[in-house]
């Protein structure tokens, strides 16, 4: 039975760990093509050279999503060694949660950076292609924090409702091209999210609340494969999922 994943090529921001790294392998299992984008050239290059060795096709690039030409020449390596790209995950980001009044701007400016502009670097680099071919499906990560804000957890939660507002803006503009768009929005995943976090009080709590809670990372390239594998006239619009136990 066709899974609608075998031989996508399928482009993933973030991939040297968490999320990401889930993803490319579970995604890789299923047939597809992945190309690993990341700033951690050595740690993608192994996962890449993992999943060759299984069988599977990975090409690894060294990506800051925070740099347009880099993430444009990871969509256009892609296409120039595939000849397509299918699905582009905007999965990077970060979460170094803190009090606004302790004013950690750069800590801001980071955010913004990554988890705004990378995923609009993400769409403005793909888009093109997308529109081309008459198909493709664009995955933004969110979070929970992309529908309820906690405490300490500001302008992260703004960052993530933004990339909520992107997609919903993009699902209504792409219609005559075919292509499909997903927000994921995840609960508390086992990743190194948290080790972003500066501020040693909400670190504790933020870990605290992780190693309670946490499931693994594989639970987001499950939903990531369900949104992939619906048939092509089926548009998963949006995935929330929690661990079970969470209440927040």
């Amino acid at each position: 039975m066709d899974n609608n994943i075998e031989g996508k090529v399928i482009v993933i921001t973030g991939a040297s760990s968490g999320l990401g790294e889930a993803a490319a392998r579970h995604l890789s299992k299923a047939g597809a093509i992945v190309v690993l984008g990341a700033r951690r050239a050595e740690r993608i290059q192994a996962l890449a050279e993992e999943i060759s060795a299984s069988g599977g096709k990975a090409t690894a690039i060294t990506t800051d999503v925070t740099k347009y030409d880099q993430v444009k020449k990871l969509i256009d390596t892609a296409m120039q060694t595939y000849g397509r790209i299918d699905v582009m995950i905007n999965n990077a980001g970060l979460m170094p949660h803190s009090l606004l009044e302790r004013l950690k701007i750069d800590e801001w400016n980071q955010m913004i950076d990554v988890n705004i502009k990378g995923v609009l670097y993400g769409i403005a680099a793909a888009l093109p292609y997308m529109k081309q071919q008459k198909s493709g499906h664009i995955i933004n990560v969110s979070s929970v924090a992309g529908h309820k804000v906690t405490f300490a957890g500001a302008v992260y939660a703004a960052t993530k409702h933004a990339v909520r507002a992107l997609s919903e803006g993009l699902r209504q503009e792409v219609k005559p091209y075919n292509i499909r768009t997903t927000i994921i929005s995840p609960g508390a995943v086992a990743t190194e999210l948290p080790n972003s976090i500066t501020e040693e009080d909400v670190a504790k709590n933020i870990k605290g609340f992780y190693e309670r809670y946490a499931i693994p990372a594989d639970s987001f390239a499950r939903s990531v494969a369900f949104a992939i594998s619906q048939p092509d006239d089926v548009d998963i619009n949006e995935i929330l999922y929690r661990p079970t136990r969470q209440e927040l």
